[in-house]
Parts: structure tokens; sequence; C-alpha cells
């Protein structure tokens, strides 16, 4: 069985089918699926997926390029505090992080920095794991993930985009690497060497439906039942079978998320 660590179900490019395709998610080996919040509105319609489907948790948090939306409701993270420790469909905050591709101005990305170290924070004072989004802050996002495994914070850096050396690095705090789609692209060199070189142990798979579809659909949208394609590069990059890694990353999985009970 396969088990889905980041994916958006409650995206509005599911509004026309989203029952019908959430139904065949078990019968394409779909074991579990983490649904991510990345607005105070998004974590919201993300623990309505949760209430209403056994096979769906939820993470809740506010990614770097939303932050405005926690000035909006100031009260934003005291309720990501409460529902996370109140509701055990939570079984991770996120995702969060820092992303300044967009996010070029200072005072912007200082504000991120802010925000980031709230909520990681909220999953230390619950012993949450941590759903990690970094994107062109490598150096700034690692010294902040290496002070918060000094606490015995857990998480996943979702969509690892950086070098396998990083990603060493990332593996010896204790973290593990989300690994989706683009595995499977020619130009994804970088997370191909990274597959090659790190545990088995420490990668998840991940759609980030409805983004990042693997080739051959690349570019159409995406979702868990594609999983396949990028286990099967995953077990190519290591010369071992598509069931090992299926089996190795479903376990993984419910290692990082303890709060799911099988």
């Amino acid at each position: 069985m396969i088990f889905e660590s980041h994916a958006h179900y409650d995206d509005e490019r599911f509004d026309s089918d989203r029952v019908e395709l959430l139904s065949l998610m078990k019968q394409n080996n779909i074991e579990r699926i983490v649904n991510v919040g990345s607005s105070l509105k998004s974590c919201r319609s993300t623990l309505e997926l949760a209430k209403k489907y056994d096979f769906i948790s939820a993470a809740i948090g506010v990614h770097p390029s939303d932050i405005a939306c926690l000035d909006e409701e100031p009260e934003g993270l005291s309720l990501l505090y409460d529902t996370a420790k109140k509701n055990k469909d939570v079984v991770a905050i996120g995702e969060i992080g820092l992303d300044y591709y967009w996010d070029k101005e200072e005072d912007v990305q200082k504000r991120q920095k802010e925000r980031f170290l709230e909520q990681l924070d909220i999953a230390h004072q619950l012993d949450l794991p941590v759903i990690i989004h970094s994107r062109d802050a490598a150096e700034e996002t690692f010294s902040i993930m290496k002070d918060a495994a000094a606490k015995g914070i857990r998480g996943v850096i979702h969509c690892y985009s950086y070098s396998p050396e990083l990603a060493k690095e990332y593996v010896k705090l204790g973290y593990y690497i989300g690994v989706g789609g683009v595995v499977t692209f020619k130009n994804g060199k970088k997370l191909k060497e990274t597959v090659k070189e790190m545990p088995l142990s420490r990668i998840l798979t991940e759609t980030d439906c409805p983004y990042m579809a693997p080739s051959p659909f690349r570019g159409a949208r995406n979702d868990s039942t594609y999983i396949p394609y990028v286990i099967h590069e995953i077990a190519k990059l290591r010369e071992i079978t598509d069931k090992e890694v299926m089996e190795v990353t479903c376990r993984n999985g419910y290692e990082l998320f303890s709060r799911i009970k099988k």
C-alpha cells in the first residue's frame, strides 16, 4: 500500500470531481493521505476532508507566501495551536517554511522567518512533526531546522530541491526527504542523485497535487494515483523493486506521522 505524504485535495482544481476521485484511492493502493493546509482557509477545508474520509489526515499550517492571512486574523496562530492540540485528525504542522523565490523584499523575508519560527514553536509544544517548504532559501532554512532538531522537532523537507550533500545533512539531523514527480523529470538530476545517495528509510513519497505531476503526465493535474510512477523511478535509481520502495516509504510515513493509527 502507498502512503501519500503531501496532497492538497481541498484545492479548487478538484471541485468538479473530488468525491469521485477520492472514492478511487483505496482500489489504487493509496492507504493513507496527508492533506496539507497552506492558509487559514485551506486549513479549515483540510480539516473538513479529514473528518469526512477515514483515510485522510490533516496537516495545518501557513505557507510562507500566505502569511498575510495571519495578519488578517490575529488569532490565527492561537487557532492553529488549539485545533492541533484538540483534534487528533491533525498529524503535523505544515506546510511552513521560507520561500524567497517569489518574495525578494527583505522585510517580507523577515516576516516569513518570524511566522516560520512561531509555527515551529507550536509543533514543539505539541510534539508534532513539521512539513517544511523551502525555495531559494537553502542556507537559512537549514540553519533554522538544525536548531529545531536540537529541540527534538521531527519533520520532512517537502518537495526537496537542493543538493544531495544538503539532503545528507538533513538526514543526519533525523529529517525525512519528500520525493515527488520531479524525480521522474529529465531535468530532475539533483533529486535523482539525492535519491540514489540517501537511506531509503528517510524517503517519503508525495505528489503535492494538484501540482507537479510526474512524467508522462507533466503539466496535467496531479493526484495520488500517479505515485506509482514516483515509486518506480525511485526503485530504478536504487536498483530495487517497486514493492520494496512502497513498503519502506509507507512505513516511513507512519513513523513520522505517529498520530495516525493503522
